[in-house]
């Protein structure tokens, strides 16, 4: 497909390419994959779609997704922003809905560094008094 209004998502390590097209019959893959197949949990796949689903454009256009790094959730995360992006791209009069939803805000959360002196970020040695 490769052709059609293109958005980039963030979440995590993760990052999705996102391309819409607006078509007649729907069609969604990631990575070459359905999203059921991709994902293997409903929730991710709800959580991917869930920008069409407030703006009611599940049947009118068409998905293409690559996604790569970070997990499962954090690729879930990255499509959702990709493809709030590519809407508003698509008909800017969408941006408000999908702004007061929250699915064009990127969330800056992720691993905390590893300190000196610690096994983990926060995890200390075992304390010994004697």
């Amino acid at each position: 497909m490769k052709n059609g209004i293109y958005a980039t998502g963030k979440r995590k390590d993760a990052v999705a390419r996102v391309w819409i097209k607006p078509e007649t019959k729907k069609s969604q893959t990631v990575n070459g994959k359905s999203p059921s197949d991709f994902f293997c949990r409903e929730d991710l796949v709800i959580h991917m779609i869930e920008p069409l689903r407030k703006v009611q454009m599940e049947e009118t256009v068409t998905i293409e997704c690559m996604t790569k790094g970070g997990g499962v959730r954090g690729q879930a995360g990255a499509i959702r922003l990709g493809l709030a992006r590519a809407l508003v791209k698509y008909n800017p009069e969408l941006r408000t809905a999908l702004k007061r939803e929250g699915f064009l805000t990127r969330d800056p959360r992720g691993v905390e560094r590893k300190k000196y002196g610690r096994p983990k970020a926060r995890k200390r040695f075992q304390f010994s008094k004697r």
